[in-house]
């Protein structure tokens, strides 16, 4: 079917992924750390995406579509020595003691 389709017989795509999500609060953030590293020239837009797919396809296939993105780049930041496994574990502890505080 064509989603977009003039008039009162329109008729809305539904055999593809909701389209229409909100993000989640996470994904925002994930979002917008991504354009602030392609802006200060760190990891460009294509290139993210580049290796989005590609660990996507492969060593990341079995994770959720909209997780990639968060885990391709925690990936990519270690293997550039931006952060260490330390400071990234540190950073989950955080995390998740704040989501067991609530």
């Amino acid at each position: 079917m064509i989603l977009g389709l003039l008039g009162d017989d329109a008729v809305r795509e539904t055999s593809l992924p909701e389209l229409d999500r909100t993000p989640a609060p996470w994904e925002s953030s994930m979002q917008a750390t991504v354009e602030c590293l392609s802006w200060r020239n760190v990891w460009d837009n294509l290139e993210r995406r580049q290796t989005e797919d590609a660990l996507g396809e492969d060593i990341y296939r079995e994770f959720p579509v909209h997780t990639r993105s968060a885990i391709a780049t925690a990936h990519t930041l270690l293997d550039r020595g931006v952060i260490d496994p330390d400071e990234l574990q540190a950073k989950m502890r955080e995390v998740r003691a704040r989501f067991e505080g609530d």
